[in-house]
């Protein structure tokens, strides 16, 4: 959606004030506290895949972390801190969207989808000892409602919490909604332990504590954070989980030039600031591995369905627009081809993706055809975009040649990001661009903010298109639970959606990342960007 999304390959140009850290010697080779700066060595070609210890693992990141409050953070690079160092009631299961028991056991839902009730194993321990009970869980939500930052907004369906046992725990909420459980593996369900509150300041409800420490029962802790320099994590004592990376650096090195060389020396076993236009030669380095998997996160135009050029109103021509782009040219000249053609609404990786509905290719012929059908001769129409993505720019050249061979004449408009936000809010554009990546793993996420006509404008609906059928289909899904049901439904309104093409469908950004070889078990998964799956990682 409008997620702050941290990518982890955007940094290369934040190459500013914090070099110190760029060819900072191993921390795990230094006392806590002694961490002093030493000359990176030159690469050399026969360097093994890794010099650092098997029970460590050292993550190449650009810049020092905001507040590390599960409550009060939306930002993808600070969970990579706070993922790990909390447990959630339920968990994403590996790779993918759909969810697993976490700290709750087994859970039930009532019939009208209002009340949520969560039984919790036995065992689990905050890092002091404490145990994780129902009361804990309470405090947690209760508290993150009580702050009202980013992450209440997502909660705000919560009308009450009960605990019923200390092991059963209910949530009462306000109207149904079918992706409550997927919004409680995201970072913001991480379960605080209740003694914040003895760091408690000026009724902070201890924000200025948990800006900087941790106090969850995940398998890590944070131990220690030198500011421009590392964030180390530990093993919780009281945890059951036993994993075999004991010891986590997070080493802040801003330079891309830096991380790729200590990349290759192996001083760090995983790089996230390198660039893409570095990342093949990388490739061929022979203790270095680039992983690459389509991410959620989607870049799209908005077709004005409404209140553009009348035009547009005609689906053939808005699927005359959607013949005339070669798909994997696009990709190879924005996206250095390190992305995957969509081929509707829903993206591969989340479920609800419908690999069998049809999918969009460049036919300069077919597209002429569908034109000359909806009447449509000497069309011109305005691209609304921003300095906002860099490769937009590039894009929209793109866009502006591939209409020109069907005879369509795209004048481009760039102007201000919150301007363009204001036209796009008013639905005063043809076409304009975006982006987009869900909060929680749920179709709802693309298919009901995208197509519900009560979302005209900036709610999600930025090509203003209303079908009754549409609408019907995705407020249907949007008030049951069977999930088996709910897809069913939202595809049938993919089908639908796919063909009216009030978007143009282009790509998934692929997600990137060059590791060392010698790293094992690491999953990606779309919903956890920039996470790692650390108890299950080894080396």
């Amino acid at each position: 959606m409008k997620r702050r999304w941290s990518s982890l390959f955007t940094s290369s140009l934040l190459v500013l004030s914090l070099m110190v850290s760029a060819c900072s010697s191993t921390p795990a080779s230094q006392s806590q506290g002694e961490a002093k700066p030493a000359e990176s060595k030159p690469a050399e070609a026969a360097k093994p895949a890794s010099t650092t210890p098997a029970d460590t693992l050292f993550v190449g990141i650009t810049s020092d972390q905001g507040t590390l409050d599960p409550a009060v953070t939306f930002d993808n690079s600070a969970w990579k801190i706070t993922y790990p160092t909390y447990q959630r009631l339920v968990e994403y299961d590996g790779g993918t969207t759909e969810v697993k028991p976490g700290l709750a056991k087994e859970w039930k839902v009532s019939e009208d989808g209002l009340t949520w009730t969560f039984t919790l194993a036995e065992g689990n321990k905050f890092s002091d000892g404490t145990p994780v009970t129902a009361e804990a869980v309470k405090f947690t939500f209760d508290r993150t409602l009580k702050i009202k930052k980013g992450p209440a907004d997502v909660y705000s369906v919560i009308k009450e919490i009960k605990v019923d046992s200390p092991t059963s725990v209910t949530f009462v909420l306000s109207k149904n909604f079918p992706p409550f459980l997927s919004t409680l593996a995201a970072n913001y369900g991480g379960i605080v332990n209740p003694k914040v509150m003895e760091k408690e300041q000026n009724g902070d409800l201890g924000q200025n504590f948990l800006a900087n420490n941790t106090m969850g029962s995940g398998p890590y802790q944070l131990s220690e954070w030198r500011k421009g320099e590392y964030l180390k994590l530990t093993l919780n004592p009281s945890s059951s989980v036993k994993p075999a990376l004991q010891n986590i650096f997070f080493k802040i090195i801003p330079d891309a030039t830096a991380q790729r060389l200590q990349l290759e020396q192996g001083e760090i076993d995983i790089a996230e600031g390198i660039p893409n236009e570095q990342l093949k030669a990388l490739k061929d380095l022979p203790n270095v591995e680039v992983l690459q998997q389509p991410s959620l996160f989607v870049d799209y135009i908005y077709v004005n369905s409404s209140k553009g050029n009348p035009a547009l109103q005609n689906p053939k021509v808005r699927q005359a627009l959607s013949y005339a782009i070669d798909y994997d040219a696009l990709t190879e000249s924005v996206q250095e081809g390190y992305a995957t053609q969509m081929r509707g609404p829903i993206p591969k990786g989340l479920w609800g993706y419908d690999e069998s509905a049809p999918q969009y290719k460049r036919d300069v012929e077919k597209a002429k055809a569908l034109l000359a059908e909806a009447g449509a001769t000497n069309l011109t129409i305005d691209l609304l975009y921003s300095d906002n993505k860099a490769w937009w720019e590039t894009e929209a050249l793109a866009l502006q040649a591939f209409f020109s061979d069907i005879g369509v004449k795209l004048n481009l408009k760039k102007i201000a990001y919150a301007t363009s936000r204001e036209m796009i809010d008013k639905g005063e554009f043809d076409l304009a661009m975006g982006v987009w990546s869900p909060d929680f793993g749920d179709p709802y996420m693309f298919m009901n903010y995208w197509f519900d006509s009560v979302n005209f404008g900036l709610a999600g609906n930025r090509a203003f298109y209303k079908n009754d059928k549409v609408d019907e289909l995705v407020r249907k899904a949007a008030s049951i639970n069977d999930k088996a049901e709910r897809e069913k439904l939202y595809k049938e309104a993919q089908l639908i959606t796919i063909d009216e093409a009030p978007y143009l469908y282009l790509y998934q950004k692929d997600f990137l990342l060059p590791v060392s070889k010698s790293v094992k078990g690491f999953v990606y998964n779309p919903m956890l960007e920039g996470i790692y799956n650390l108890a299950e990682m080894s080396k």
